[in-house]
């Protein structure tokens, strides 16, 4: 079995699909995914599909939403199959699992691929980290379960992943940046400040890496609308590390200069105190 969450959701057994059209058994099919080998309780089930309001069949009618997402494994899996739906697709006191190796899904291969990333820039090893962490975001195929109606559980593991995706991505864009690619980065980074107009972090970065391609007064003018939009919106100035870097591409700091070497920190707190 083969199942994606990092985009739209898929699940294939022999390279059919198992995935329901209807919006609840997809509900419950991505969210028993995402943690293979593990017990979902019914009420976290029901929960998800109904939030509070549920309805005095609920129970009856998840039991049937599992017996058609059953059909479909079995009809994938065969009739010569060496275990049946319901052992993939497993009843147990209190709730349901989706008896698959974790090396099934998606998210475990992305997990992984960045933990390692995470590790290699730690020990200031540049070129395995930004390999490792664009190898995970590469997993990536849009929005985590873009195309499945998430209630209040998968909703909280959206936001868990987008949130994980953003991280690698900064982290990968810091290794790209201590390897000296800051040319390559501008464009990129640009699309990320726009899209994320009060995340000093990717602002730091595009900061750092137009200052280091040339182009000191556009990486000043990051800041100023980062300034202003905080202080619009937050009231708040940026914080201290972010005052301080913007000081030093004023002052045209020869530690800005640093590309790679020992230094094994984020671009974020090349000043912090």
């Amino acid at each position: 079995m083969k199942i994606q969450v990092l985009g739209p959701l898929s699940a294939e057994v022999n390279r059919v699909s198992v995935v329901p059209t209807a919006g609840k058994p997809r509900q419950i099919l991505a969210l028993l995914a995402l943690y293979p080998g593990r017990v979902i309780p019914v009420p976290t089930l029901m929960e998800e599909i109904w939030g509070t309001d549920l309805p005095q069949s609920a129970l009856t009618t998840l039991q049937t939403y599992i017996l058609q997402l059953r059909r479909r494994l079995a009809g994938a899996m065969g009739p010569d199959a060496h275990v049946s739906a319901k052992d993939v697709l497993a009843t147990r006191y209190g709730g349901y699992l989706l008896q698959v190796p974790s090396e099934a899904v998606d998210v475990h291969a992305y997990e992984q691929l960045a933990a390692e990333g995470q590790l290699a820039f730690d020990e200031g090893h540049n070129e395995r980290a930004a390999d490792c962490l664009r190898r995970a975001l590469d997993l990536w195929e849009g929005p985590a379960l873009v195309d499945v109606r998430v209630g209040p559980i998968l909703d909280i593991e959206v936001m868990r992943l987008e949130e994980s995706r953003l991280v690698v991505r900064e982290r990968r864009i810091d290794a790209d940046l201590r390897l000296g690619r800051h040319a390559e980065l501008t464009a990129e980074l640009t699309d990320l400040i726009a899209r994320h107009p009060q995340h000093e972090g990717l602002h730091s970065q595009a900061m750092v890496a137009l200052y280091r391609s040339g182009r000191q007064a556009t990486a000043l003018d990051v800041y100023r609308k980062l300034r202003g939009r905080l202080i619009e919106d937050l009231g708040v100035e940026p914080s201290p590390q972010l005052q301080r870097l913007h000081q030093a591409i004023l002052a045209v700091d020869p530690q800005l200069d640093v590309v790679a070497g020992p230094r094994r920190t984020s671009t974020f707190d090349l000043y912090a105190a």
